[in-house]
């Protein structure tokens, strides 16, 4: 079995930032070239950034040079592929972009929630909770911000 050690990183910030931009932007009136936009910028850019922030981290804890560069790369993939599915769901279903999108965050969310619970022997319950209810507050400020935009930025 794979250790979430090895996705959690990547795919946490990728589900997270998705659905908030997916939420944020949607809540402006933005198009679909712009949210697709928005979603491969941090598919790749942003995600280039927090690969580096996790190889210089693994990099001052002393780890050995090929297992910073295996969890660099591991987090780099996965990020990079969850983003990817957000601009698939994006792609194919406009109408219904935000309910599906959000639907199929929360459950990644929830999966690899409750796989870090069970390699931790946490509650999973709990784990799954707190996960998604912080994801939701991220979704709600997101939405909160996109609608602050439109009022107020011409």
């Amino acid at each position: 079995m794979v250790k979430p050690t090895k996705f959690s990183f990547g795919g946490t910030a990728g589900i997270v930032t998705s659905m908030a931009l997916l939420v944020g932007l949607h809540a402006t009136n933005a198009g679909r070239a712009t949210l697709i936009g928005a979603l491969l910028v941090v598919a790749v850019a942003d995600n280039l950034t927090d690969s580096l922030s996790v190889q210089m981290y693994q990099e001052s804890e002393h780890r050995e040079r090929w297992e910073a560069i295996l969890g660099t790369l591991t987090n780099f993939t996965t990020r990079f592929f969850v983003c990817l599915t957000f601009v698939g769901i994006v792609t194919l279903s406009w109408e219904h972009a935000v309910v599906i999108g959000i639907s199929w965050g929360l459950v990644l969310l929830a999966v690899m929630s409750y796989l870090v619970a069970r390699g931790r022997s946490a509650n999973v319950f709990a784990e799954i909770a707190k996960h998604v209810g912080i994801a939701v507050l991220v979704i709600l400020v997101s939405e909160g911000i996109g609608h602050w935009i439109t009022r107020h930025v011409s």
